[in-house]
């Protein structure tokens, strides 16, 4: 499919792979550029590639500000805006009881998710405020609302992720600018089968807990991130939307979902 020609840029952090890469498709469908941002530079250049000439791939890792205002400004210098950001990059948790978890894993899991989300959204809103326009949409999880047994610094950054987007979301509404984020349930991408190697996770266990009984496609949650990105949701700002399955709404014993 040809990208639309309306001059748009979108740019998708954590894109080469999962739900990023999966958003980076469906925003090509929207805007006329779509930005594949992911700390290996060659794997983003080659989803570009994919999507076709009026893209680009950068290579950067979200947690480092100078590698991230390297980012924007090549972004600005090739296309002069930014409509669309999509702070989705993420590394796994480490898999391991509470009292035997390593303190630099931990550091890395906040840096990624919530430092990440952070500069990246600091200096993108640098870009929109100056336009006085532009949606911003961030990568939150059920983690951040429910509690998830070892699963410390992953739901601590998902939840700041949440407030997060509630702040800025506050401080830019009269500038033009909207945030929102969207908190998957369990999605079947890589980062959920590094997690099930692990055995972090039990996938018949969690099948079994959700009302919908089944994990999301990574496309299912690049149209909710869609949805929020574009002008269909330009009232909606500073609010977390759950795509999970149902997952958070459960509240009865597992057994009551069986079917009869």
């Amino acid at each position: 499919m040809a990208a639309p020609r309306n001059g748009k840029v979108a740019l998708v952090t954590g894109a080469a792979d999962g739900i990023g890469w999966a958003t980076a498709r469906r925003l090509a469908e929207d805007v006329e550029h779509v930005v594949v941002v992911d700390l290996r530079a060659e794997a983003a250049q080659a989803r570009a590639a994919e999507l076709g000439p009026a893209h680009v791939g950068i290579g950067a890792n979200v947690a480092a500000p100078d590698e991230v205002t390297a980012m924007t400004a090549a972004v600005i210098e090739r296309y002069g805006r930014i409509d669309v950001l999509v702070n989705n990059a993420g590394v796994a948790e480490q898999a391991a009881a509470t009292v035997d978890q390593q303190l630099e894993a931990f550091d890395r899991v906040l840096a990624v998710h919530l430092r990440g989300t952070f500069l990246v959204s600091q200096a993108v809103a640098r870009v929109m405020l100056a336009q006085r326009r532009g949606s911003i949409v961030n990568l939150s999880s059920i983690a951040g609302f429910a509690g998830i047994p070892q699963r410390n610094a992953y739901g601590a950054a998902k939840a700041g992720i949440a407030a997060m987007t509630r702040s800025m979301a506050c401080e830019w509404a009269r500038q033009g600018l909207r945030v929102n984020a969207v908190a998957p349930g369990y999605v079947r991408t890589a980062l959920v089968a590094e997690l099930e190697a692990k055995g972090a996770l039990n996938s018949r266990s969690l099948l079994a807990r959700t009302p919908m009984g089944r994990m999301a496609a990574p496309e299912e949650i690049a149209e909710v991130i869609a949805f929020l990105a574009s002008q269909r949701a330009s009232f909606v700002t500073g609010t977390t939307l759950a795509a999970d399955g149902g997952w958070l709404a459960w509240g009865a014993p597992e057994d009551s979902l069986q079917a009869r």
